[in-house]
């Protein structure tokens, strides 16, 4: 995977049942085919939230959550630590178009 972006700024992360303002640090690496052009929907985000001196709530951790960045972009993430590690991945049943239509295809022929 090769770096392509890099996010860092102060934003709002929202969970169900809360919210706070977190400074985030993130990258997102994108996976890369042997000709060098990028793989549709293949891609990881990875980084770290800074809650200034608080843990995350134990109710966002492993748990879905938004992060909104300071220039009005959001990203669905996953807080991996309680520490503000974060995770998200490309390329999956509820990622991205491939992955929904093929199995949209499979659960349509098993009826």
């Amino acid at each position: 995977m090769k770096p392509v972006e890099e996010y860092a700024g102060e934003g709002q992360l929202s969970w169900l049942g809360g919210s706070c303002a977190v400074g985030y640090r993130l990258t997102r690496l994108q996976g890369m085919a042997a000709n060098g052009l990028p793989v549709p929907g293949l891609f990881r985000i990875e980084g770290d939230l800074d809650l200034h001196g608080e843990r995350v709530p134990t109710a966002a951790v492993n748990s879905p959550v938004l992060l909104q960045l300071g220039d009005g972009r959001s990203m669905r993430l996953t807080v991996t630590t309680p520490e503000g590690r974060v995770l998200s991945e490309g390329h999956g049943p509820s990622r991205c178009l491939c992955c929904c239509a093929s199995r949209a295809q499979r659960q349509s022929s098993r009826q």
